[in-house]
């Protein structure tokens, strides 16, 4: 979302700096700057599409509501087929917009922190999201690996005792 709102800013940049360039394109960059209240806008509106076009790509709730009646499952207190499909749909449209709604506000407030009060945040709100989603991913990772180093331990230890007796 940030780089399709920063294209047409460094296309005005490249293209209507230098030559003087139309009144239009001169407000243009000016009301799409960063932290401007129209790029804040803009930017919010893009990751709210992006994060709806994405779970209707990835997700498809006729598929999965058939899927779940050919193997036998279901959701309780619905009824298998389109009831079901309906209830996830309603449920993952529920869960994208409180999805949205954090990706914006993660996204948003370093623009509002860095335009309105000067403070000096070197990192935007996706690199953030990356950054935090990384080092959670590493602890479970690493938690992980040493608890199957202590079950290892206690095979070990049972396979010797078992050997003694």
């Amino acid at each position: 979302a940030s780089s399709l709102l920063l294209m047409p800013v460094s296309v005005i940049n490249l293209t209507g700096g230098q030559s003087g360039g139309a009144d239009w394109l001169v407000t243009l960059n000016a009301l799409l700057g960063r932290g401007q209240p129209l790029y804040l806008g803009i930017y919010i509106g893009l990751i709210v599409f992006f994060a709806f076009f994405y779970t209707a790509i990835v997700f498809n709730p006729q598929d999965t509501a058939e899927n779940l009646r050919k193997y036998g499952g279901y959701v309780p207190g619905i009824r298998p087929g389109k009831p079901t499909a309906d209830y996830l749909d309603t449920v993952l449209t529920r869960l994208t917009v409180l999805g949205a709604a954090y990706l914006s506000a993660v996204c948003i407030l370093p623009e509002i922190l860095i335009s309105q009060y000067s403070v000096p945040f070197y990192f935007g709100g996706t690199s953030l999201l990356i950054v935090v989603t990384v080092t959670l991913d590493t602890v479970g990772q690493v938690q992980s690996h040493l608890l199957a180093h202590q079950y290892e331990g206690l095979v070990k230890k049972s396979k010797l005792r078992g050997r003694n007796r």
